[in-house]
């Protein structure tokens, strides 16, 4: 299966409302255009870009005469994808780079360090792995796992250290190995909790201050927000508060295959604007896809 089918595949609960919609291709009439709004807000993009795309569609119907549903396909997907920031770079290939993973319990952080580290890894990357969840044995054991099976070194302390001096470790020997790339996990915060925030604000400044003094030049400190799709709009609540706390660059969507509330991830993008740099459609190294605003958008609407 290849990219964009795999994310076909993966944005298909996203998909079936929307299908009901456009699959018979029917009138554009009153109730097509309150259907659409409809679905959209289910969707979760949210009612300020539900009722905008609704309008502007509207407008465009008009202007071009078009008289089918299906017409409009193609011309949703390219208003959706307007609502996404194009990141300056990618922050996993332009290295070096660190990158400290935040976000709330279950929202599948330390998989998706996992499977990135792999995927970096056998793309030729010096690669080290720092695991800043101290509260957790599991999460500890899981990346171990993963470590193992990519071949590429876990910087861990004992079960209830302090997670920025494991930060700070993990840079001294990123340092000493030269690495591009270093991915760090830390846990899993209730971001309506401003203790743990800041606690979470201060690993993150520990981290800054130690890759500025790295031997071959500064490294750069990424702070991605890791989100489960199915939370729907309260991921969109989540967001805002970790921008707030830390300044964050950048996103990465989980689970997107097991939800039927993919337009989150425009609703995010939309108000923080900030980029999304991987999505998870499924469970296989590979479903951590890269994202891609324009095939993202033709998925969810059902574009071949």
């Amino acid at each position: 299966m290849g990219l964009f089918d795999s994310l076909k595949h993966g944005l298909e609960r996203s998909r079936e409302a929307l299908n009901e919609i456009f699959y018979f291709g029917g009138e554009v009439d009153e109730d097509f255009w309150e259907e659409l709004e409809d679905t959209l807000v289910m969707g979760d993009m949210g009612g300020e870009i539900a009722m905008r795309v609704t309008d502007d569609l509207r407008e465009m119907a008009a202007r071009k005469n078009l008289r089918t549903a299906d017409q409009l396909r193609a011309a949703l997907a390219e208003r959706l994808e307007e609502f996404f920031v194009a990141p300056e770079s990618d922050i996993f290939d332009d290295t070096p780079s660190c990158v400290l993973f935040v976000g709330i319990n279950g929202a599948g952080k330390t998989t998706t360090v996992g499977k990135i580290a792999s995927a970096e890894a056998t793309a030729g990357k010096n690669v080290v792995i720092g695991s800043a969840d101290t509260f957790r044995a599991a999460a500890i054991e899981q990346l171990d796992v993963w470590g193992e099976r990519a071949g590429v070194p876990v910087i861990k302390r004992d079960r209830g250290s302090d997670p920025a001096s494991v930060c700070y470790d993990v840079l001294d020997e990123a340092d000493k190995c030269n690495s591009d790339l270093v991915l760090i996990d830390t846990a899993g915060r209730l971001h309506s909790s401003p203790e743990l925030m800041r606690e979470l604000a201060k690993v993150v400044k520990v981290t800054r201050k130690r890759a500025e003094a790295c031997t071959a030049g500064p490294m750069p400190v990424h702070a991605v927000l890791v989100i489960d799709a199915a939370t729907g709009q309260n991921g969109l609540n989540q967001a805002k508060e970790f921008n707030d706390a830390l300044g964050l660059d950048g996103i990465i969507m989980t689970k997107l295959d097991g939800t039927a509330k993919g337009g989150i991830a425009l609703a995010v993008a939309n108000q923080l604007k900030l980029p999304i740099y991987r999505i998870g459609v499924g469970e296989q190294v590979d479903d951590l896809q890269r994202f891609n605003a324009h095939d993202f958008c033709r998925a969810l609407v059902g574009i071949e």
